[in-house]
This record gives structure tokens, sequence and C-alpha cells, in this order.
């Protein structure tokens, strides 16, 4: 597959990207979900200041992704449909929440 010129917004700014064509839906979903975290922490806090908001995203989405890569994870008994479970469970209850 080819490489695919891409320009995203992310909190009003615009970056070009060159990516690969396979990596462009999942870009433009990234894009959306940072977009989408920077306006609930913009309703929630007084951080009027965009890099600031970018920061806290960064911030909530590593923090995220670390917990549902430990949750993933396959226990030592050999448990991993148990494991997968459990993450997919931990995911919906969070997912839920928000």
């Amino acid at each position: 597959m080819g490489k695919v010129s891409l320009k995203v917004t992310i909190a009003g700014r615009s970056y070009p990207l060159n990516i690969k064509e396979s990596e462009k839906d999942g870009v433009i979903a990234a894009v959306s979900d940072i977009n989408k975290s920077i306006e609930n922490l913009k309703k929630n806090y007084a951080v009027k200041d965009p890099q600031d908001l970018i920061a806290m995203t960064a911030l909530q989405l590593v923090m995220k992704s670390d917990s549902n890569a430990k949750s993933v994870s396959i226990d030592k008994s050999g448990n991993s449909m148990d494991a997968i479970e459990k993450a997919l469970a931990d995911l919906s209850k969070k997912l839920d929440i928000e």
C-alpha cells in the first residue's frame, strides 16, 4: 500500500501527515478521540490554554492505554480467556461511565 497525505486538526490546529494508506482510518479515529477528550476537559475544568488541554488529554489516553494493556496481559496460570473476558468487562464499564 502507498502513502497518503492527510491534514488533521487537533484543538483547532492543523497538522499535515504522511501516513500509510492502511493507517488512515486509525489516525482519523484517534484524532476524533483526542478532540472529544479535549472538549470534555474544557467542559469539566476551568482550563483554557489549548496546550494544557492537549497535555491533560495525552496523560488520560496513556493512562487508559496502560490500564488496558495490563488488563489484557495473559496471567501465568494460562487462563488467557479469563483475562480477555475480564479486560472486555472492565473496558465496557469504563465506556459506560464516560
